[in-house]
């Protein structure tokens, strides 16, 4: 009797660690996910400039996997924020003088949190995405 406790503590943790592994859910990627719905249809699926409807595009979109190495090695986090949000641009319209959507207008309006928290999130999201494709 002295071996019971043992055991069933031993099978214990083996069902308390195989449910921990059945139940363990991917992780979702939020900036690429924010990635493929919001700039891929432009920029492509690689970043590249590439997407289904560049070849529609006034201006073709710039290839995102170059942003670090246009800015001197650094990626230019604050300017991309700022970009996407579109709140510090002086020409705005509906594409306006830009050549690309303002996605925080977008996102700000999809909104349910106090102080565009969801929106910002969404935009940190995206930007820190778009930092980790970046060229060598």
């Amino acid at each position: 009797m002295k071996h019971a406790p043992k055991g069933v503590a031993a099978s214990l943790m083996l069902v308390a660690l195989f449910s921990q592994m059945s139940f363990a859910q991917p992780r979702v990627d939020l900036g690429k996910s924010e990635y493929e719905s919001s700039c891929a249809s432009c920029h492509g699926v690689s970043g590249k400039g590439d997407g289904a409807v560049a070849g529609l595009l006034t201006k073709p979109p710039s290839d995102l996997t170059t942003l670090a190495q246009r800015n001197g090695g650094v990626f230019p986090v604050q300017r991309i924020s700022e970009t996407i949000d579109g709140r510090t641009s002086v020409m705005i319209g509906s594409h306006g003088a830009r050549e690309m959507p303002i996605w925080g207008q977008v996102y700000r309006s999809e909104d349910t949190q106090p102080r565009d928290l969801h929106a910002r999130n969404r935009i940190s999201a995206l930007v820190d995405y778009l930092a980790r494709i970046q060229g060598k």
